[in-house]
């Protein structure tokens, strides 16, 4: 009798453990739901499709100026030139530039490189039209460190009429800039648009600024012959 009860003892210590899993709650199933499961590792992926362009890129920029020459012995003239850029791309168009009543279209391509000592470079490709047809390829850039920057433009137009007047047209400053508003320094050109003495001619400017409007005086061949003054006004917007 004593074995027996022993026995339903331990009986029942073996089975209880196996009841109690028996007669657990079921636990309930995840709510459902109409969105369909994230695929992993790219929940917080975003669509390239649907990235846009940084602000700088998609943004036209546009310039204008006028360059007003006064030629001792010869026809004054103006000259002007209008600009636009996006991003990489440079639009530009000129008039009087490379002849008298001749224009030229040009494409180009802007980068840029530095913070301290900034370079900025445009070669470029374009047509002139008028009294004077050709193909030229050129350049535009500057290098600025500190207050100084050197700026440089130029082309080789091959004339398409005549090829012993194809020709190197180029316009260069080194300037210093104390002031936001204030700069002055030495520029050269070489031009046919018309004649001097001088293949290279050579001088200084004085350049103010206020906002997006940009006044500089040229004074040219000073000391070597009467002097060229060239008078120019620009705006950025």
């Amino acid at each position: 009798m004593r074995s027996f009860a022993s026995a339903a003892v331990a009986l029942a210590c073996f089975l209880a453990p196996t009841l109690a899993e028996g007669q657990a709650t079921p636990s309930s199933p995840p709510p459902e739901t109409d969105e369909p499961p994230a695929a992993a590792g790219k929940d917080s992926e975003t669509d390239p499709e649907k990235e846009t362009e940084p602000e700088s890129e998609r943004a036209w920029s546009f310039s204008a100026s006028a360059y007003a020459y006064i030629i001792p012995g010869e026809k004054d003239y103006v000259q002007p030139t209008v600009t636009a850029d996006r991003g990489w791309l440079h639009l530009e168009a000129r008039y009087n530039y490379e002849d008298l009543e001749t224009g030229s279209l040009w494409v180009g391509y802007n980068f840029g490189i530095g913070e301290k000592l900034k370079l900025e470079f445009t070669p470029m490709f374009g047509g002139a039209f008028g009294d004077t047809n050709g193909i030229a390829p050129g350049y535009k850039g500057s290098l600025g460190w500190w207050w100084l920057e050197l700026y440089s433009e130029g082309e080789y137009l091959f004339d398409l009429e005549e090829s012993s007047d194809s020709f190197f047209y180029t316009w260069s400053e080194l300037t210093l800039s104390p002031l936001e508003w204030l700069r002055f320094g030495l520029v050269t050109q070489r031009t046919r648009a018309y004649e001097g003495e001088l293949d290279v001619q050579r001088g200084f400017l004085v350049g103010l600024s206020y906002k997006q409007l940009d006044f500089t005086a040229h004074v040219f061949n000073l000391g070597w012959e009467e002097p060229t003054y060239v008078f120019s006004l620009g705006v950025n917007f």
